[in-house]
C-alpha cells in the first residue's frame, strides 16, 4: 500500500520536537505530545483530506495559537470549526479562536473543505504554538518575530521545518504568506535558503477578523482572487 500525503504529514506532526533555546519567558507549546487526542483528530483530518498524493499549493502561516492548531493539531482550526466544518469533535477540548472564524468564512466561500483542502496544504514555518509570558504572570500567544532574540533561537528549526514541508510535494513556485510582516521574516530566510520561486502576501486572518470585520467580505473575494491566480487591483 503506498504512502499517501495524509500519513507524510501525520508523520511530520508526530516527529516535531523542538530542543532548541528560548529566551526568558518564552515557552513552546507541543500539541501532539501535550493531549493523545489531539494526535486521533489531526489524524482523521489529514486522513479526510489528504488521503492522495496530488501537489498541492503551500499557505503560510506564522506559528499556531493555543487555541486553534495549539489544540487541534490543524492549522486555524479550532475545534469549533473542526467540528462544524469539518465534521471531526473533540471531546478533550473545546476552543474558539479569532482566527479560525475567518479562515472557515473564507473556506465556505472558497466551495467548503474538501474543495479547498485538495488544492492547499496550510502549515506554520514554526509548526508549534509559542507562548509568552508576561509581567502579570499570564500566558498569551506570541508570534515568532515578536522577539528578535526568539526569531534567531528559532530560525534554524524554522528553516528544517520548511525543507521538511516541501519535501512532502508541496508546488513551491508561488507560495501565499498570511501576514506582511510574516513576509518580511519569511524573506529573509529564502534569501538566505532559495526554497520559493514566489511570496505573495496575504492579511492574516487574525488581523482581518479583529480590526477589519466590517470590510471581511472584501478580503474573503481578495483571498479567492489572489489563491485563484487571478490578476487583481488589490
Amino acid at each position: 500500500m503506498s504512502t499517501t500525503l495524509a500519513d507524510k504529514i501525520i508523520s511530520f506532526n508526530k516527529t516535531l520536537h523542538y530542543q532548541g533555546n528560548l529566551p526568558p519567558d518564552f515557552r513552546v507549546m507541543n500539541p501532539f505530545l501535550e493531549n493523545p487526542e489531539t494526535l486521533v483528530v489531526m489524524a482523521q483530518f489529514y486522513h479526510k483530506y489528504y488521503n492522495d498524493n496530488n501537489k498541492r499549493k503551500f499557505i503560510i502561516g506564522i506559528n499556531p495559537s493555543r487555541h486553534g492548531a495549539g489544540v487541534t493539531g490543524v492549522p486555524f482550526t479550532d475545534t469549533k470549526r473542526l467540528k462544524t466544518e469539518c465534521g471531526i469533535e473533540m471531546q478533550s477540548a473545546h476552543t474558539h479562536e479569532v482566527s479560525s472564524v475567518f479562515f472557515y468564512d473564507m473556506v465556505r466561500a472558497f466551495g467548503g473543505p474538501e474543495r479547498f483542502y485538495s488544492q492547499f496544504y496550510v502549515n506554520s514555518p514554526f509548526p508549534l504554538a509559542i507562548i509568552r509570558q508576561g509581567k502579570n504572570r499570564q500566558w498569551t500567544n506570541a508570534n515568532y518575530y515578536d522577539d528578535m532574540a526568539l526569531f534567531q533561537d528559532v530560525k534554524p528549526f524554522m528553516i528544517t521545518s520548511l525543507k521538511r514541508h516541501i519535501e512532502l510535494g508541496l508546488d513551491t513556485s508561488e507560495v501565499f504568506v498570511l501576514g506582511k510582516k510574516n513576509l518580511k521574516f519569511l524573506e529573509i530566510i529564502n534569501r538566505e535558503e532559495q526554497l520559493f520561486e514566489k511570496m505573495t502576501a496575504l492579511e492574516h486572518p487574525r488581523y482581518i477578523q479583529q480590526y477589519k470585520s466590517k470590510d471581511k467580505d472584501f478580503y474573503i473575494d481578495k483571498y479567492l482572487i489572489t489563491l485563484a491566480g487571478l490578476k487583481n487591483n488589490f
